[in-house]
């Protein structure tokens, strides 16, 4: 199964390919899309386009999204919101649903705390995806995002399970 993680940003957003086989997981490719500076419509605009051709290219079984969590600056939260609808689009453009999972939780499934932080992140994912140079941090989050899923997704019950966390995420 080809899992795509996708950490949205309207400055940037992450997105990372994983291949899970039973429990082996190998990395496949990762970046960071970073828009033009200016207007938030032309740079949601970006990633939308960018993440349709990339879906289009990279063909994912699977497509996992990071839930929005509560930030204390509104005008960011509602940013994030927002690049996480375009990306969300994009996946819906092309028939791909998205299953979401909340930061904490995915911090939790590649560094078994739900507190860890972006470098801890950085450092597991390049560990588990056997890395040399760790991916840049929005990248790995994508990439842990995906691995997260990757975990759940061979569970029973894997959707059912996916969007109860992004309702516990949502309040």
């Amino acid at each position: 199964m080809v899992i795509l993680g996708i950490d949205p940003g309207s400055r940037a957003t992450g997105l990372g390919l994983v291949r899970v086989l039973g429990n082996r997981l190998s990395y496949l490719e990762s970046e960071v899309v970073r828009p033009p500076a200016g207007e938030l419509s032309a740079r949601l605009a970006h990633i939308y386009r960018h993440l349709e051709t990339r879906l289009g290219d990279w063909k994912p079984d699977r497509v996992a999204i990071e839930a929005v969590f509560s930030h204390r600056n509104p005008r960011s939260a509602l940013q994030l919101g927002q690049a996480r609808g375009a990306a969300l689009a994009a996946c819906g453009a092309v028939g791909l649903e998205c299953s979401e999972y909340p930061p904490t939780r995915v911090k939790q499934a590649v560094a078994g705390t739900g507190a860890a932080g972006k470098s801890q992140v950085q450092a597991m994912v390049s560990r588990l995806l056997g890395l040399g140079t760790p991916p840049p941090t929005d990248a790995a989050d994508a990439l842990a995002v995906a691995i997260c899923h990757g975990q759940f997704a061979a569970a029973p019950g894997a959707d059912r399970v996916a969007r109860a966390l992004a309702r516990e995420a949502a309040r």
